[in-house]
C-alpha cells in the first residue's frame, strides 16, 4: 500500500506545472501593454490613442504588442473586461448590505458609480467606443454587460419573491429600463461633473418612478 500511495503522490506532483521563463515573460509583457494602453486610453480616448504610441509607452516596439494582441480593439476589450468583472464583484458587494428591492437597486447604482469615480476617463473613452458600429456591438456583448444587467432582473425577481413587488411587475421591461437609467446617468457624471451624492439622488427618483405601479398595495 505504501507503494502505491508514494505512487499516487509523486503522480500528482508531476502534473503541478511551472510556467516557464518564457510564459512568465510574455505574460508580464501583455501586462506591461495593457497598463500602458489603459493610461493612453484614459489621456487621448480611444480614437487618439495608437498602437505605436502604445508600445512607445510600454517601452517596446509594435511587433511586441501585435505579438500579444490582435490590434486595438483587443486591446480595449480586455482591459473593459477585467474592469467589469471587478465591477460586478463591487455591485454584488453592495447589494449584499441593501434592505429592500429600493435599498439594493439604489445600492447597484451607487456602487457603480463609486467604482468608476477614479475611471472616469476610460469610462468616457468607452462611452466613445460604444457608439462605433462594430466595435460598439462587441463592447455591448460582452458577458460582464449581460451580468451587469441581469443583477437589476435579480433584485427585481427577489422583490417579487418577497412580496414587495407584485407579480405583474414587467420584471424584464423594468430592469432594462433602471439597466439604462444607470448608463445614462454617466454623462452627468463624466461631462457634467456630478458628485457621487448627486448621482445616488437622481437614481432615488429614477428607482422611484420606475417601480411605480409594480408595488403591492
Amino acid at each position: 500500500m505504501k507503494h502505491v500511495s508514494s505512487n499516487i503522490e509523486v503522480a500528482g506532483e508531476a502534473q503541478v506545472r511551472v510556467p516557464t521563463r518564457r510564459a512568465l515573460a510574455k505574460q508580464q509583457t501583455r501586462a506591461k501593454v495593457l497598463a500602458a494602453a489603459r493610461r493612453l486610453f484614459s489621456e487621448a480616448g480611444y480614437e487618439g490613442a495608437t498602437i505605436r504610441d502604445i508600445a512607445a509607452e510600454a517601452g517596446m516596439s509594435t511587433g511586441a504588442v501585435f505579438a500579444n494582441f490582435t490590434d486595438k480593439s483587443d486591446l480595449f476589450r480586455e482591459i473593459m473586461v477585467a474592469d467589469m468583472e471587478a465591477l460586478v464583484e463591487a455591485m454584488r458587494d453592495g447589494v449584499s448590505r441593501g434592505r429592500g428591492v429600493d435599498d439594493t437597486l439604489l445600492k447597484l447604482f451607487v456602487a457603480g458609480y463609486a467604482f468608476y469615480k477614479s475611471r472616469l476617463p476610460l469610462a468616457r473613452a468607452a462611452f466613445g467606443i460604444s457608439w462605433m458600429p462594430e466595435q460598439g456591438q462587441e463592447l455591448r456583448d460582452l458577458a460582464p454587460v449581460q451580468e451587469l444587467q441581469d443583477l437589476f432582473t435579480e433584485q427585481l425577481n427577489l422583490g417579487v419573491e418577497r412580496g414587495e413587488l407584485s407579480q405583474e411587475a414587467e420584471v424584464k421591461l423594468r430592469s432594462q429600463m433602471l439597466f439604462d437609467c444607470y448608463l445614462a446617468n454617466y454623462q452627468e457624471a463624466i461631462f457634467g461633473g456630478w458628485s457621487l451624492e448627486a448621482l445616488q439622488a437622481k437614481s432615488k427618483d429614477q428607482i422611484r418612478v420606475i417601480l411605480a405601479g409594480a408595488r403591492r398595495g
